[in-house]
């Protein structure tokens, strides 16, 4: 059946009459951010703390569901979509360091999920987002924002919502100015149309670290890694593997793709993610977002693969930016909760609160960090527990939210260079 685009476009047409101010405030606000004032309000002192700086894109772009799914026409796989892909997304991309010329390029390049970043406790954080507007739909002129979820540092300008601070029109760059202070697990979207673009894919994880990294606790050597500043060495860790966790729905990508409205009332997931793809692309490498190379999962280029020794602590994060409930479930290893939403389970007098399980709950828009230690070799599953969300579009066999936990003998793999690797 046909859909009509019709209210789609009304709905546009009003919201950008019914915001004219909105380009004179962002005028405003770009001469207030270069006025002698802002300017040394923003700057670091000469005491400052390191410095920071980020560039991301965001834009539009094709992205490839397991292949294997069963067809769902029109929706999945899109007609529209270039080989090897099959799905319509919206999405960030970082661009740090590049010229201008490759900057541009990106346009049309969306990757899901959006760059893992970490910073420091105390770093000046500079975040540019440069907003390249939508290659498959040109006829849109949608703002962007980033919008730290969970994240308590950030003043209303750089906040990212916006009814409340600023958002990058279409060829326009915006720094957004952070100094966090608290340790822990977050994650960043976009927040303009955010129902629709947080759905798209602009959806991505951020990682505060402790200062505690720095001195370590309870004799334990230098280099140490902890999630948070326990006092106790409790959250230390040998290796981290975040997971963005999200469902897609193809009629609503594929709306997008054709110019046709959304009922998010009807939303009907087809694929359960982690960090943008579903089984058994879950557990294939690390690829490279800039090489052809990485084939039909070029623009989903984190693994959710976890690798590590027998005996090693593994720290999970576990971020939701998905719509419904999951149960993360590993059989036959314990998993201890360590934080939610953030913050450090324990006690004001410094008890800890831990939760031992074998199944994370996560929320629409929640965040977890859980530790294990690495039992003996083998191949672990971690999976949705609701079986449901466990299939590529209701399709035979395994898919959706699940990977592998690969345990090799002590000793096996060396030190973890990067989050997820």
């Amino acid at each position: 059946m046909t859909e009509n685009a019709t209210p789609r476009a009304l709905s546009r047409r009003l919201f950008l009459a019914g915001t004219g101010g909105i380009a004179g405030a962002t005028l405003i606000g770009a001469r207030l951010l270069n006025s002698p004032v802002a300017r040394a309000a923003t700057r670091p002192t000469a005491a400052a703390a390191p410095q920071r700086t980020v560039h991301l894109v965001g834009t539009d772009g094709w992205v490839s569901m397991p292949p294997n799914a069963p067809a769902d026409p029109p929706f999945f796989p899109d007609a529209l979509a270039p080989s090897p892909f099959n799905t319509y997304v919206f999405g960030f991309r970082d661009v740090t360091g590049m010229s201008a010329t490759q900057v541009a390029a990106q346009r049309g390049k969306a990757q899901i999920s959006a760059p893992m970043m970490s910073f420091d406790e105390g770093d000046d954080v500079t975040l540019t987002l440069t907003n390249l507007g939508l290659q498959q739909r040109p006829d849109l002129f949608d703002g962007h924002t980033l919008h730290w979820h969970g994240f308590v540092n950030a003043i209303p300008l750089f906040d990212g919502v916006p009814e409340l601070s600023l958002a990058v029109p279409i060829g326009r760059d915006l720094s957004y100015f952070y100094r966090p202070h608290d340790a822990g697990t977050y994650m960043y979207h976009c927040h303009f149309e955010d129902v629709e673009h947080v759905q798209m894919g602009m959806t991505g994880m951020v990682f505060v670290r402790p200062q505690q990294n720095r001195h370590p606790v309870a004799g334990d050597p230098v280099g140490s890694k902890y999630a948070y500043n326990d006092g106790d060495g409790s959250t230390r860790y040998d290796r981290e593997f975040a997971f963005m966790i999200t469902e897609l729905w193809s009629a609503a990508h594929y709306r997008d793709a054709h110019i046709q409205v959304s009922d998010w009332t009807d939303f009907d997931p087809s694929f359960w993610l982690l960090n943008g793809r579903a089984w058994p692309d879950t557990t294939a490498a690390n690829g490279n977002p800039n090489s052809t190379a990485a084939g039909r999962l070029q623009y989903q280029p984190i693994s959710s693969l976890i690798r590590c020794n027998a005996g090693e602590r593994v720290l999970l994060r576990m971020s939701s930016l998905g719509y419904q409930n999951h149960a993360m479930t590993v059989d036959n290893i314990d998993l201890q909760v360590v934080a939610k939403d953030a913050s450090l389970l324990k006690g004001r007098d410094g008890t800890p609160n831990y939760l031992t399980t074998n199944t994370v709950d996560v929320g629409p828009g929640e965040s977890r960090d859980v530790i294990f230690v690495a039992p003996a070799p083998g191949e672990y599953l971690l999976y949705d527990r609701k079986y449901s969300y466990l299939d590529n579009g209701g399709g035979p066999g395994y898919g959706g939210m699940m990977t592998k936990i690969v345990v090799s003998p002590a000793g096996t793999l060396g030190p973890q260079t990067a989050p997820n690797a």
